[in-house]
C-alpha cells in the first residue's frame, strides 16, 4: 500500500461545517489541493448565500396570500428538485467527464499588488531674469534730473534682483532635494515590489512546478501521486451541502486496487420535504413529508447510487489504467439510539474489477440489484445502519502499532502471568492471538505502550462475514476487573469502527461487567480462559494472584 504522507493540511469552513484533512509527500501538492478545496467550498458558500438572500427578500416580498401561495409553489418545486437530484446521483454523474485537467490546478493569479507610481516632483520657480520689468528701473522726473537719486533707484533695482535671485536659489535647492527624496523612496519601494513580485512568482512557479511533477508521477504510476489524483477526482465530484463528501483511500501498486473508505450521510440528514402548502384559513406553511417507507427507500437507494458512482468516476478518470480494481467501503456515522453513544459503522462494502465494471450500462441499472450483482456486501435495509465486515480493509500501517516481540516461547508452568512485566503481558496476548487467527490469514498487531490504557492490540481478520477489525485490549489484574473498563473498551470499539472488543485479564469479571456485555459485540476472556488459549497454543503458564500480589507489592517497595 502507499507510504504515509509526510505533510497535510486540515482545511475547514465554518460557514459549510466542512472539514478534511488533506496529505500527500509533496508539500506544494497539499498547499495547492487545499486552496483547490478551499475555493470550491467558498463557491458553494456563495451559491447558499445568494440562495438565503433570494429567500429573504421573496419571504419579504410575500405580503399578500397570493403571493404566499406562489411561494408555497416555488418551494415545492425546489423541494420535489431536491429529491430529484438525489433519485438521479449516478445518473447525474454520467454527463461528467471525471477525467482531471492538471492545468485547471495551477495558480496563475496575477501579483495582487500594484506597482508602485512615479511620484509627482515639484515644478521649479521660474528664474529671475536682468531683463524681466521688476528689475528694470522707473524713474521719477526729480530723479530723471538728479543723477544721485537716479543712482539710487538703480542701485535699488539691483538689490531687489540680487534678493530675488537669491531666494530663487535656495527654493530651487529646497524642490530638488525634496524631489530627490521622492525619487529615491520611489527607487525603494519599487526595489521592494519587484522583490516581493519575484518572490511571488517564484513560489507560484514551485506550485505549478509542484503540479507538473505530480502529474508525471502520476503518468509514471507513482503510488501516492495515485492517491493524490483519486482523491481529487472524488473532491471534484458534486453533491449536496449535506453529504460529508470524506473520504480516505490507499492503492497497492502491485495488486492495481484501491480501497476507498467513503463517508456517507445519515438516514437523518437526507432532505425528506416532497411539498410545502400554503393553509390561507390559518395563513401559515405546512410541510408535506414523504413517508418513512419511502425515505427509507431513497436513503438505501441514494446509498447504493454513492456506491457505483463513486466507482465509476474513479474507474473513468483513471487514464494512465493505474487501477484494475477499486473497492468501496461505506461509513456513517450516527449516534447509537440504545447506548446514546456515536457509533461509526461500515454499512456497505463492494470490490470489482475495471474490466467487470466496465460492461454495466448504470443508465439502465438498479442500482441494488447492480450492488448486489457485484457481490457488494450490505443489510437488506441500509437504513438500519446494521455494521458489516468490509470486503477488503483499508491499509493496516498505524503510527500506534510497534515491533512485537517473542514471549510465549519463554514460558512454563513457573511463570505466574499476573506477575509478568505488564508490556511483556500485552505483547503475549498479541503473540497468543496472533496464533489464534493465522489459521484464517488474519494478522494481530500490538500498540505502543499503554499501561492498560486505549487500545493494546489489533486483529485483521479477513472473513467477509465475521470478520473485520477486533480491538483487543489486555488487564494484567490482580483484582476484579471493573464494569468501566468493559464501558471503555466499548466506546473503543465504537470510536475506532471495529466490528469487536475482547477484552483479556488474568483475573475475573464481576456480575456488573458481564450483564453490560450481554448482547454487544463484546467478548470477556477471564484468567481461567486465558490459561486455556495459551495451553490450545502449546504452551504452559500459571495465574496465582495471590503470589502476583506480594510479587508486586515488593516492586512497588523497591
Amino acid at each position: 500500500m502507499a507510504s504515509q504522507n509526510s505533510y497535510h493540511i486540515e482545511v475547514r469552513h465554518d460557514g459549510l461545517h466542512k472539514y478534511r484533512v488533506i496529505r500527500s509527500s509533496d508539500r506544494a501538492v497539499v498547499e495547492q489541493l487545499a486552496q483547490y478545496q478551499l475555493r470550491a467550498w467558498d463557491e458553494m458558500w456563495k451559491k447558499r448565500l445568494a440562495a438565503e438572500e433570494q429567500k429573504r427578500q421573496r419571504d419579504t416580498a410575500a405580503l399578500e396570500r397570493e403571493a404566499k401561495k406562489a411561494i408555497a409553489t416555488e418551494q415545492t418545486r425546489e423541494a420535489q428538485s431536491i429529491l430529484r437530484e438525489l433519485d438521479e446521483t449516478l445518473l447525474r454523474t454520467l454527463s461528467v467527464d471525471d477525467r482531471i485537467d492538471w492545468q485547471t490546478l495551477k495558480d496563475y493569479k496575477p501579483f495582487p499588488t500594484a506597482r508602485p507610481s512615479p511620484p509627482p516632483l515639484l515644478e521649479l520657480p521660474q528664474e529671475p531674469k536682468p531683463g524681466d520689468a521688476r528689475y528694470r528701473a522707473q524713474f521719477t522726473l526729480i530723479e530723471r534730473l538728479i543723477a544721485s537719486k537716479r543712482e539710487r533707484r538703480v542701485a535699488e533695482t539691483k538689490e531687489r534682483f540680487r534678493h530675488d535671485r537669491e531666494q530663487w536659489q535656495r527654493k530651487v535647492e529646497e524642490i530638488q532635494r525634496e524631489n530627490r527624496r521622492r525619487h529615491e523612496e520611489y527607487k525603494r519601494a519599487l526595489a521592494e515590489w519587484e522583490r516581493s513580485r519575484q518572490a511571488f512568482l517564484k513560489e507560484q512557479q514551485q506550485r505549478n512546478d509542484a503540479i507538473d511533477t505530480r502529474r508525471r508521477q502520476y503518468e509514471a504510476k507513482h503510488p501516492e501521486a495515485i492517491v493524490d489524483y483519486c482523491s481529487l477526482v472524488l473532491s471534484n465530484s458534486h453533491y449536496p451541502d449535506f453529504f460529508p463528501q470524506e473520504f480516505e483511500m490507499d492503492y497497492n501498486p502491485n495488486s492495481k486496487l484501491l480501497v476507498v473508505e467513503y463517508a456517507l450521510p445519515a438516514p437523518g440528514q437526507i432532505p425528506t420535504d416532497k411539498e410545502i402548502k400554503y393553509i390561507q384559513s390559518q395563513d401559515k406553511f405546512v410541510k408535506v413529508k414523504a413517508s418513512a417507507s419511502e425515505a427509507n427507500d431513497r436513503y438505501d437507494s441514494l446509498l447504493y447510487q454513492v456506491c457505483l458512482r463513486t466507482i465509476h468516476e474513479l474507474f473513468e478518470a483513471d487514464v494512465v489504467d493505474a487501477l484494475e480494481g477499486a473497492v468501496f467501503n461505506g461509513w456513517v456515522r450516527s449516534t447509537d439510539p440504545a447506548t446514546g453513544l456515536e457509533k461509526n459503522a461500515c454499512i456497505l462494502s463492494v470490490q470489482c474489477g475495471k474490466v467487470e465494471f466496465s460492461h454495466i450500462d448504470l443508465r439502465k441499472v438498479n442500482p441494488k440489484s447492480c450492488f448486489k450483482a457485484l457481490k457488494g456486501v450490505g443489510s437488506a435495509a441500509l437504513h438500519m445502519l446494521t455494521a458489516v465486515a468490509s470486503v477488503a480493509t483499508f491499509d493496516k500501517a498505524d503510527r500506534r502499532f510497534v515491533s512485537s516481540r517473542e514471549v510465549a516461547e519463554g514460558l512454563d508452568e513457573t511463570v505466574n502471568l499476573a506477575a509478568m512485566d505488564w508490556e511483556d503481558f500485552e505483547h503475549l496476548i498479541r503473540e497468543v492471538f496472533e496464533q489464534e487467527f493465522t489459521s484464517t490469514g488474519g494478522e494481530v498487531k500490538v500498540t505502543r505502550a499503554s499501561r492498560d490504557r486505549g487500545v493494546d492490540a489489533v486483529a485483521f481478520d479477513p472473513d467477509p462475514i465475521r470478520g473485520g477489525k477486533i480491538i483487543i485490549q489486555a488487564k494484567r489484574y490482580t483484582n476484579v476487573v471493573d464494569v468501566s473498563a468493559v464501558r471503555d473498551l466499548y466506546g473503543t470499539v465504537l470510536n475506532e469502527g471495529a466490528t469487536k472488543g475482547i477484552l483479556v485479564t488474568t483475573a475475573d469479571y464481576g456480575a456488573d461487567a458481564y450483564e453490560f456485555a450481554r448482547g454487544k459485540p463484546l467478548t470477556l476472556l477471564n484468567g481461567s480462559n486465558l490459561l486455556h488459549l495459551i495451553e490450545k497454543h502449546g504452551h504452559k503458564a500459571k495465574i496465582d494472584l495471590r503470589e502476583a500480589k506480594e510479587v508486586l507489592t515488593r516492586k512497588e517497595t523497591v
